[in-house]
């Protein structure tokens, strides 16, 4: 993933991103007085990707119609790339995994085990229609949850997602320090409803990143890492309760939601998987 743009494609025609700049207030991003929070939702074991995308469409559907609540979706899925609608043909290097069309922004990236994906389906017309700050609020999420766990995590202005600095490994051929991605960002709106989200390293195989230039950017001293990577070794739901608690400042209060895949698909049901 690149630039904003390429990131963060325009909404629907009747969501055309306000002006905002990347800073986000994090008070921003709460829902109004008396709204309902939200759905918190665990996923266990490993999700197929088509059911995913069928479940949180549907569901992001219901939102915007107002029969639905707000969710925060966990999953983890199986070894796969995704390519966003920027992606490039020559930045899929070796295709050993499945290779999924996406309407989200961006271009390829890697989904599969030790990977936590937070499938984030908000209403930015009860918080803040403002796609540019709604992306740096999903920025300080992350953030926030890797600080937890004494790991500084960084924004960059040119360059979605989060990073964490790496002294250890070689500069660029200019002089740019090191750094590595240990998270990635990609939404989509409609309606001014989210859909697609977040995706933090805590423990994949990160030689999988090598049959992909990850999110579009090749250069040698920009690279991937993992918490485990850092010397951060933390289970799945030790991470998922540290991820819950910065939500939480960030977007407000959360609610236990189902726990298995089949709730979420009901949502669905005869929808299959769009060109995501």
């Amino acid at each position: 993933m690149s630039d904003m743009p390429s990131e963060i494609p325009s909404p629907d025609a009747s969501a055309a991103p306000r002006p905002g700049g990347r800073s986000s207030d994090r008070a921003g991003f709460r829902a109004g007085p008396g709204s309902p929070p939200v759905e918190w939702v665990v996923a266990g074991g490993l999700v197929p990707y088509a059911e995913a995308v069928a479940a949180m469409e549907a569901h992001a559907a219901l939102i915007a119609a107002g029969e639905a609540p707000e969710r925060v979706w966990l999953v983890e899925h199986p070894p796969l790339y995704t390519a966003g609608t920027s992606a490039r043909a020559g930045d899929l290097r070796a295709p050993r995994f499945p290779v999924h069309g996406t309407g989200r922004g961006g271009q390829y990236t890697y989904h599969g085990p030790g990977q936590r994906v937070a499938y984030t389906m908000l209403d930015l017309n009860r918080r803040r229609p403002d796609v540019r700050a709604f992306v740096a609020a999903l920025e300080a999420w992350v953030i926030g949850t890797l600080a937890r766990l004494n790991v500084r995590g960084e924004r960059r202005d040119d360059r979605v997602g989060v990073w964490v600095a790496r002294p250890d490994k070689p500069a660029g051929l200019d002089g740019s320090p090191a750094e590595d991605k240990i998270a990635a960002i990609g939404i989509r709106l409609k309606r001014w409803v989210s859909f697609h989200g977040i995706s933090v390293n805590v423990e994949p195989d990160l030689s999988h990143f090598a049959g992909i230039v990850p999110c579009g950017i090749a250069e040698a001293h920009y690279g991937v890492t993992s918490l485990v990577d850092l010397g951060h070794p933390v289970s799945l739901p030790e991470f998922d309760a540290l991820l819950r608690a910065a939500f939480e400042e960030v977007f407000g209060a959360t609610v236990d939601g189902a726990t298995e895949l089949a709730a979420a698909s009901a949502v669905a049901g005869g929808t299959g998987e769009r060109n995501r």
